[in-house]
């Protein structure tokens, strides 16, 4: 996929994505799975970069609302706020994709499941 992290802090993430050949599909415009893509990195390194070290992540769903066609570049940003992780639990994160005019072309729902990590 060739994406570039752009911002990267616990809970927060923005990611951009070059529309090319590789990631484009028939009608001339960014895939669909490409953008599910870039929702699940968006939102996965929002959450993990807010997960203390006692603590893992695996993404459990993803739901997708796809707006209108995507081209050009296209920016991903996810926002999470995690509470205490001593229990397992999940977490929906967001991630809005806009094009460069900051039009929304998709927004990914992403859930993850966090919980402790075992002891070694």
């Amino acid at each position: 996929m060739r994406a570039t992290v752009m911002e990267f802090e616990p809970g927060h993430v923005r990611v951009e994505l070059r529309e090319r050949r590789r990631v484009r599909n028939h009608l001339g415009s960014v895939h669909a799975i490409a953008l599910a893509n870039l929702g699940e990195l968006s939102t996965g390194l929002a959450v993990l970069g807010a997960l203390p070290p006692t603590a893992r992540g695996i993404l459990t769903g993803i739901e997708m609302n796809y707006v209108k066609k995507a081209r050009g570049v296209l920016s991903a940003e996810a926002r999470c706020q995690l509470g205490d992780v001593s229990a397992a639990q999940e977490q929906a994160v967001e991630a809005q994709i806009t094009d460069r005019a900051g039009d929304v072309v998709a927004t990914a729902r992403a859930k993850w499941l966090l919980s402790p990590r075992p002891a070694s």
